[in-house]
C-alpha cells in the first residue's frame, strides 16, 4: 500500500488543532483502565471510555476517531477480562453500546469531513473568481507607486461592494477608477464586475475621462435596466460612486472627475489636502436622470514626492465601540513618508484595532506616489 501523502494525513486533524491532542483521549483511556482494575469490585469507571471517542471528535478526522473507539472497546474489554467480568450481561451492554458511540462519531466524522471539502472547493473557486475579479494594482506604472488594500466586511470574502483599478494610456498616463457599489451581497459583486470589466476594456483607448465616466455610467445603466420593465427601470436604485482619475507622466497634475465619493487626500509632507472636485456629479448609473452625461474634469497639483490616497466610505465611517468614527484625516499624515505598501500595512493594523478587528462596511484604499520620472 503507497504511504499517503502529508496532505492526506493533515486532513485527519481539525484545522487549528496539532496531533499532540491524541494524547487526551489515550491518557483517558489508560487511566480508566488503570483505575478500574484496581478499584474495589462495586466500582466501574469503564463506562466513562466513552468519552474517549467523542473527545477526539473535536480534533480529528474519520480515521483517528475509529482508532480510539477501537482502543476504548479494547480497553473495555481488556478490563473485563481482568475482572473476570467479561461474560456478564452489564459488561457486554457496556461493549455493545461503546461501539454504538464509536460508529455515530466516525460516521459524524465522515459527513463533517465531506461537507468541508465541498466546502472548500467552493471557496478555492471563489477565490480565483475574486482574484480574477478585484486585480492586484501594478506595483509601479510610469512615475507612480501604487499599492491597494482591501478589507471586506464579511469574512471569508475578498470581493464586495467596494472597488479599485488602474489602467495604462497610450498618452503616457495612468488611469484609476475607485468606486463604492451600492448595496451588499451578490448584487453588488455583479455591479462591481461589471464596472470593473467596463473600465479595463475602455480606460486604454478613451480619448478623455468625461468619455470613460460616460461610457462607465452607460454600461451600469443598461446592465441594470435591460430586462427590466419600464415600471422597475424608472424605480432603479442600482449606483455606485466613483472617483476617476487621470495621471500625466509629465505633467506634476491630477485630473479627476467625482460622482458623489469621497474626495481623494493629498499628503504633501506632514501636510494633507482634501481634492475636493468642485463640480460633484451623480453616481455611475444615475447619470440619465438629469437628462445630460457631461462631466467636468477638475486638475489639482501633483508633484513628485507628494502621495494620493483614494478611499471608500467604509474607512472613514467605521466605528469603535464608543461609536467613534476612524479620524482617517489624523493619522493619515503620520505614515506620509513611508511607502505605499508600508502605509495601506499600518492603515490596515490602526483601522481593524479602532474596530476591534470587525468593519460594518467594506473598505478600500489606493496608495500613489509621484516619483521622479
Amino acid at each position: 500500500m503507497a504511504d499517503r501523502s502529508p496532505s492526506e494525513f493533515r486532513r485527519s486533524w481539525r484545522p487549528g488543532y496539532a496531533p499532540a491532542l491524541v494524547a487526551v483521549p489515550l491518557g483517558l483511556i489508560g487511566t480508566v483502565c488503570v483505575v478500574d482494575v484496581l478499584a474495589p469490585q462495586h466500582i466501574h469507571l469503564g463506562p466513562l471510555l466513552v468519552a474517549a471517542p467523542a473527545i477526539t471528535v473535536a480534533f480529528a478526522g474519520a480515521r483517528v476517531t475509529a482508532l480510539m473507539g477501537a482502543l476504548a472497546v479494547a480497553a473495555q474489554m481488556l478490563i473485563g477480562v481482568l475482572r473476570g467480568a467479561l461474560d456478564t450481561a452489564n459488561l457486554q451492554a457496556q461493549i455493545a453500546a461503546l461501539i454504538v458511540v464509536s460508529s455515530v462519531c466516525v460516521t459524524v466524522c465522515v459527513v463533517r469531513d465531506r461537507r468541508e471539502r465541498q466546502l472548500r472547493r467552493v471557496r478555492s473557486v471563489a477565490e480565483a473568481a475574486q482574484s480574477v475579479l478585484l486585480q492586484p494594482l501594478p506595483a509601479r506604472t510610469g512615475p507612480l507607486r501604487i499599492a491597494g488594500l482591501y478589507i471586506p466586511a464579511e469574512e471569508e470574502a475578498d470581493l464586495g461592494g467596494d472597488l479599485y483599478a488602474a489602467a495604462r494610456t497610450a498618452h503616457h498616463s495612468t488611469r484609476l477608477l475607485i468606486g463604492d457599489v451600492r448595496g451588499s451581497g451578490l448584487a453588488a459583486i455583479n455591479n462591481s464586475a461589471l464596472l470593473l470589466g467596463a473600465f479595463r476594456a475602455a480606460a486604454h483607448r478613451q480619448a478623455t475621462l468625461p468619455r470613460l465616466a460616460v461610457h462607465l455610467d452607460a454600461a451600469l445603466r443598461w446592465d441594470t435596466s435591460q430586462w427590466r420593465p419600464q415600471a422597475e427601470q424608472d424605480t432603479n436604485e442600482d449606483f455606485a460612486t466613483a472617483i476617476l482619475l487621470d495621471i500625466p507622466d509629465h505633467d506634476p497634475v491630477v485630473h479627476l472627475i467625482s460622482c458623489g465619493h469621497p474626495p481623494p487626500l493629498r499628503l504633501r509632507g506632514s501636510r494633507l489636502t482634501p481634492l475636493t472636485a468642485e463640480a460633484s456629479h451623480l453616481p455611475l448609473g444615475l447619470g440619465g436622470l438629469l437628462g445630460t452625461t457631461a462631466y467636468d474634469v477638475q486638475t489639482f497639483s501633483f508633484e513628485v514626492g507628494d502621495l494620493l490616497l483614494l478611499y471608500t466610505d467604509g474607512v472613514v465611517e467605521a466605528r469603535n465601540a464608543d461609536g467613534v468614527f476612524y479620524p482617517f484625516t489624523e493619522r493619515a499624515p503620520e505614515w506620509a513618508k513611508d511607502d505605499p505598501d508600508d502605509l495601506l500595512r499600518h492603515l490596515q493594523d490602526d483601522l481593524l484595532a479602532h474596530a476591534h478587528g470587525h468593519l460594518d462596511d467594506d473598505a478600500a484604499v489606493v496608495a500613489i506616489r509621484r516619483l521622479a520620472v
